[in-house]
């Protein structure tokens, strides 16, 4: 059976995509990785996500980028 990996509720953070089951905004793992710290750092400041959600969460970032190749191509970074 899959899992949720984000939750966006009001009452959560103001409507913040977060990790499901916690309060751990989405955002975070990608100022993490953005910063040039690896997903073992991340776990070990943010010990109510899993490794499994990181992962999926990743996965579903990569569906989501390979489905709009075409919106990608459309906008080129200036």
């Amino acid at each position: 059976m899959e899992q949720y990996v984000i939750n966006i509720d009001k009452e959560i953070l103001g409507g913040t995509p977060v990790f499901f089951g916690t309060r751990v905004p989405i955002k975070n793992l990608f100022d993490y990785l953005e910063e040039g710290e690896t997903v073992e750092e991340f776990l070990e400041d943010f010990s109510s996500v899993t490794k499994e959600q990181v992962i999926r969460l990743l996965e579903i970032s990569r569906g989501l980028v390979e489905s709009s190749s075409q919106l990608l191509y459309e906008n080129p970074i200036r």
